[in-house]
Protein backbone atom coordinates (compact mmCIF):
# COMPACT_ATOMS: atom_id res chain seq x y z
CA UNK A 1 0.00 0.00 0.00
CA UNK A 2 1.70 3.55 -1.11
CA UNK A 3 1.03 6.04 1.79
CA UNK A 4 -0.24 9.26 0.04
CA UNK A 5 1.80 12.67 0.82
CA UNK A 6 0.25 14.29 3.33
CA UNK A 7 -0.95 17.96 2.01
CA UNK A 8 0.51 21.26 3.59
CA UNK A 9 -2.55 21.84 5.96
CA UNK A 10 -2.34 18.34 7.27
CA UNK A 11 1.35 18.99 8.47
CA UNK A 12 -0.21 22.24 9.98
CA UNK A 13 -2.36 20.88 12.01
CA UNK A 14 -0.33 18.17 13.18
CA UNK A 15 2.75 20.89 14.15
CA UNK A 16 -0.80 22.68 15.74
CA UNK A 17 -1.60 19.00 17.75
CA UNK A 18 1.69 18.62 18.71
CA UNK A 19 1.91 22.26 20.05
CA UNK A 20 -0.96 21.42 22.21
CA UNK A 21 0.27 18.93 23.56
CA UNK A 22 3.82 20.48 24.79
CA UNK A 23 2.06 23.27 26.14
CA UNK A 24 -0.61 20.73 28.07
CA UNK A 25 2.66 19.12 29.37
CA UNK A 26 3.49 22.17 31.15
CA UNK A 27 6.49 21.46 33.63
CA UNK A 28 5.64 17.33 33.04
CA UNK A 29 8.53 15.48 31.57
CA UNK A 30 8.24 13.78 28.23
CA UNK A 31 8.70 9.80 29.88
CA UNK A 32 6.20 10.92 32.49
CA UNK A 33 3.58 11.76 30.18
CA UNK A 34 4.08 9.00 27.60
CA UNK A 35 4.46 6.35 30.63
CA UNK A 36 1.24 8.21 31.24
CA UNK A 37 -0.69 7.34 28.25
CA UNK A 38 1.04 4.06 27.60
CA UNK A 39 3.07 5.11 24.97
CA UNK A 40 6.98 5.50 24.54
CA UNK A 41 8.59 8.36 25.18
CA UNK A 42 9.76 8.75 21.39
CA UNK A 43 5.87 8.65 20.08
CA UNK A 44 5.50 11.46 22.13
CA UNK A 45 8.46 12.86 20.73
CA UNK A 46 7.71 12.34 17.26
CA UNK A 47 4.06 14.13 17.60
CA UNK A 48 5.13 17.21 19.77
CA UNK A 49 7.83 17.62 17.04
CA UNK A 50 5.36 17.15 13.80
CA UNK A 51 7.50 13.79 12.97
CA UNK A 52 3.75 11.84 13.54
CA UNK A 53 1.20 14.28 12.41
CA UNK A 54 -1.19 11.96 11.77
CA UNK A 55 -1.05 9.74 15.00
CA UNK A 56 -3.85 7.01 15.82
CA UNK A 57 -6.75 8.00 17.79
CA UNK A 58 -6.23 5.70 20.57
CA UNK A 59 -2.76 7.37 20.70
CA UNK A 60 -4.53 10.85 21.01
CA UNK A 61 -7.19 9.49 23.35
CA UNK A 62 -4.71 7.96 25.74
CA UNK A 63 -2.43 11.36 25.60
CA UNK A 64 -5.61 13.79 25.64
CA UNK A 65 -6.65 11.41 28.98
CA UNK A 66 -3.32 11.59 30.58
CA UNK A 67 -2.81 15.44 29.89
CA UNK A 68 -6.78 16.20 31.58
CA UNK A 69 -7.68 17.21 27.69
CA UNK A 70 -11.03 16.71 26.32
CA UNK A 71 -10.83 15.58 22.79
CA UNK A 72 -13.74 17.69 21.65
CA UNK A 73 -11.09 20.53 22.97
CA UNK A 74 -8.44 18.86 20.93
CA UNK A 75 -10.78 18.81 17.67
CA UNK A 76 -11.41 22.20 17.69
CA UNK A 77 -7.91 23.35 18.89
CA UNK A 78 -6.43 21.44 16.13
CA UNK A 79 -9.51 22.15 13.35
CA UNK A 80 -8.03 24.62 10.03
CA UNK A 81 -9.75 27.47 11.08
CA UNK A 82 -8.80 27.97 14.48
CA UNK A 83 -10.18 31.88 14.46
CA UNK A 84 -6.44 32.48 16.85
CA UNK A 85 -4.83 34.92 14.56
CA UNK A 86 -1.28 34.53 13.59
CA UNK A 87 0.27 31.43 14.05
CA UNK A 88 -3.21 29.49 14.12
CA UNK A 89 -2.72 28.66 17.81
CA UNK A 90 -5.18 28.96 20.70
CA UNK A 91 -5.23 29.25 24.69
CA UNK A 92 -6.09 26.17 26.22
CA UNK A 93 -6.57 24.93 29.49
CA UNK A 94 -4.67 22.38 31.17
Amino acid sequence: MVRVPLSPQERQRGERFGSLLRQARGDRSMVEVAAAAGVSAETLRKIETGRAPTPAFFTVAALAHALGLSLDELAAACAEDTGAGEGGQRAMSA
